[in-house]
């Protein structure tokens, strides 16, 4: 927040404090002059003992305990400080660094590097990392479909450009690999800028994410945020932010659209609640800050279109112990206008991606957005599937042979659905051995409509399991059936 009018930001930035305690990650600060700096401004502590090389740590402020103290939460490890530490007041929230200058690089909540490469020019604009979301009035309706050639989701599961998309799965099910895919499909494709934001990831996965973008040659148009695990609960807390200040700088100052890839939100929801525990505030459902709501829609909000670009987000959320139920998970589906389920039965069936094709859904699965033929077949292939699990209890007490005719028919054709809605990855295919596909969207409404239609029934399953179009399966059943001939 900036400061008021009555007190302007020379005097902030020129108040004297000292450090009184410190608890880890939680600072307490004293001001004998002045006014106090506002909640969620910057404070910067350079500790004298500490290494004259190292950057100061930088705290921001959550609570006023009385006229003269404050409570802080450090973005950094506050090593080496002690009481008596001079503080000094920035001014205003923290900022990050904006514009081209960031494009290929890696930072941390800071805005300070961490790719070994040549510092920031002096002259690069910071932008706050706090920041009301665009007014209602200026923001945009999301229009154009974001097409991926991932076939379940272009299905069932549409995404939109100036929209958000959540992957919500348990541990090991695959949605870091799906967002990598969405990472992968969208690049070559996507004409703008994208912004990955780690939070809470691991070091070994965000030099993955370096070499893979670099070897792609996409480095050049991205922008790595990251907030590893071993840091601070308040830098994993705060990095979204950061990644959001330099998504708003590209889309309001410079009109280009912006694909924003999160991983994972709920380490942001979980290290919220860490932030939460060490200022002593009271838990409330599960455990979870009481502030949960308002933190998911303060990050949440902030993505949309306005003033003709968009900021189009794609989000991985783990769903702890595979409860849909949790808080966590259920405050942040409010706010996605698509959601892609990954189920643990179907990854353990083999059925990669392990979309759910029933718990998915998306707004934009609509007549009038879509299209009524493809509304039309989504909803069948849903039907079908949903029919199959109905009967599946039936079929592993008594059989499929106990089934009637036509029921016999839907569980085969369900089957094949499933498999048919299976894909090779482009970032598996070094595990796989199987080139990566990308499908147009009227090559899964085609083989879609061509098993509900009966084409399929008499060939072996195996034939759509991890393909590409229908006509690429109907040549694997072929080949499959000369090779049984010979």
């Amino acid at each position: 927040m900036p400061a008021t009018p009555e007190t302007p930001p020379d005097a902030l930035a020129e108040a004297p404090g000292r450090v009184i305690a410190i608890r880890g990650a939680v600072v307490d600060i004293a001001f004998d002059a002045g006014p106090l700096p506002a909640v969620n401004d910057a404070l910067e502590i350079r500790a004298p003992d500490r290494d004259p090389d190292m950057a100061p740590v930088l705290v921001e402020v959550q609570a006023h305990l009385d006229a003269t103290r404050l409570r802080a939460i450090a973005l950094q490890a506050t090593s080496g400080l002690r009481r008596g530490t001079p503080v000094r007041a920035l001014g205003g929230p923290l900022t990050a660094p904006v514009g081209p200058a960031v494009l290929g690089r890696l930072l941390d909540v800071t805005g300070a590097t961490g790719d070994r490469g040549a510092p920031l020019p002096a002259d690069t604009p910071r932008r706050p990392i706090h920041a009301a979301p665009p007014p209602f009035a200026a923001q945009g309706a999301a229009a154009q479909i974001f097409h991926t050639g991932i076939k379940v989701i272009d299905l069932l599961a549409p995404l939109a450009q100036g929209g958000k998309a959540a992957m919500f799965g348990g541990a090991g099910v695959g949605k870091t690999v799906l967002v990598m895919e969405l990472i992968q499909a969208m690049v070559a494709r996507y004409e703008g800028i994208s912004v990955f934001s780690g939070i809470g990831e691991r070091s070994r996965e965000g030099h993955e994410m370096l070499q893979d973008m670099t070897e792609a040659g996409v480095l050049g148009h991205t922008v790595l945020v990251y907030g590893q695990m071993n840091e601070p609960p308040g830098a994993r807390w705060r990095v979204p932010m950061t990644a959001l200040a330099i998504s708003e700088h590209f889309r309001d100052a410079e009109g280009r659209n912006v694909l924003l890839l999160m991983d994972n939100v709920f380490r942001f929801v979980q290290a919220g609640s860490e932030v939460s525990g060490l200022l002593g505030r009271m838990a409330s459902r599960v455990g979870y800050q009481p502030t949960l709501a308002t933190e998911v829609a303060a990050l949440q909000e902030r993505i949309a279109s306005a003033n003709g670009a968009a900021i189009t987000a794609i989000e991985a959320v783990y769903v702890p112990a595979d409860d849909f139920t949790d808080p966590a998970v259920t405050a942040i589906a409010g706010h996605v206008d698509s959601m892609v389920v990954l189920s643990r039965a179907m990854a353990a069936d083999g059925m990669y991606p392990a979309v759910d094709p029933i718990a998915s859904s998306s707004i934009l699965l609509d007549p009038r957005v879509m299209g009524a033929e493809h509304v039309a077949i989504a909803t069948e292939v849903r039907r079908t599937i949903e029919h199959y699990r109905e009967l599946q209890d039936v079929i592993s007490l008594l059989g499929k042979e106990e089934l009637g005719r036509e029921d016999r028919h839907i569980v085969d054709r369900a089957r094949r659905l499933q498999r048919f809605l299976t894909q090779p990855f482009s970032v598996t295919e070094a595990f796989t051995g199987m080139a990566g596909r990308s499908v147009a969207l009227e090559d899964t409404i085609a083989g879609c409509r061509a098993i509900l239609a009966g084409e399929a029934d008499d060939w072996d399953e195996a034939s759509l399991y991890m393909v590409g179009t229908f006509e690429e399966a109907r040549a694997k059943e072929e080949a499959a059936r000369r090779e049984a001939a010979a």
